[in-house]
């Protein structure tokens, strides 16, 4: 009769023969090499619940670049367009790299005032943001947007491909022809180039500083201005 309650307790390491080495025994290193795989196991666990989800439109996501004259309030325009991920205000069109904004504003640098949009196509086209664009600025002013006059405040579409100034030119086109301007459109669109970011205390400038924003914007006459040139179209 098979003796039940006795039992083989092997050794938990053995010699090699021939030299001082000792070694653990194949049950020790199976379980060790288990233990190892359920506390690899753990911690790359850990925490994975609290890690962010990659939403899919991040997959595709696209840009656009637009000089609207003060891009404090171009940035507020375009942050309230469902679909525009981020926006970016900076300086773009001249020719001297990392400009300021004293630079930009007094030594007629050839830079624009501009806002980089990244927005997702799947929920907002860029002809659609073009159009918008239009209809929060004045396109009929060389000078200058409102009460800021000067070449770094002037209007102009930055493209970046064939498809996106014809999409530019075309809706120039059609404003034009529909006649709601008394003036002709004077709205350049120019090849992308170098897009300079601004400094960080113009970024989110309306969120920042929200009286002395609205204080400007008022007291600047862009709302005003707008309503007057495009009606009622002027809040899609």
């Amino acid at each position: 009769m098979r003796d039940w309650k006795r039992r083989v307790v092997l050794p938990r390491e053995f010699r090699v023969p021939g030299s001082d080495m000792r070694l653990p025994s194949a049950p020790t290193l199976t379980v060790a090499a288990g233990l190892a795989a359920m506390a690899l196991a753990f911690f790359s666990n850990a925490g994975a619940e609290d890690q962010p989800v990659s939403e899919p439109s991040a997959k595709r996501l696209s840009t656009a670049i637009f000089a609207g004259g003060c891009f404090w309030c171009v940035e507020a325009d375009f942050d309230k367009v469902e679909g525009v991920f981020d926006t970016v205000s900076g300086y773009t069109g001249g020719d001297l790299a990392n400009p300021t904004y004293e630079q930009v504003s007094k030594e007629h640098t050839g830079h624009y005032e501009a806002v980089k949009i990244t927005y997702d196509p799947d929920v907002v086209s860029y002809e659609t943001l073009v159009d918008y664009f239009f209809r929060h600025v004045d396109p009929t002013d060389p000078y200058g947007q409102f009460c800021d006059k000067g070449d770094s405040y002037r209007t102009a579409i930055f493209v970046t491909t064939p498809d996106e100034r014809a999409i530019a030119e075309g809706e120039i086109a059609e404003i034009e022809e529909s006649g709601i301007l008394k003036d002709p459109v004077v709205t350049p669109v120019i090849q992308a180039s170098t897009f300079w970011p601004a400094e960080g205390y113009h970024q989110n400038y309306y969120k920042k500083n929200p009286l002395k924003y609205r204080y400007y914007r008022a007291s600047c006459g862009r709302d005003g201005r707008v309503k007057d040139l495009w009606g009622d179209s002027a809040d899609h």
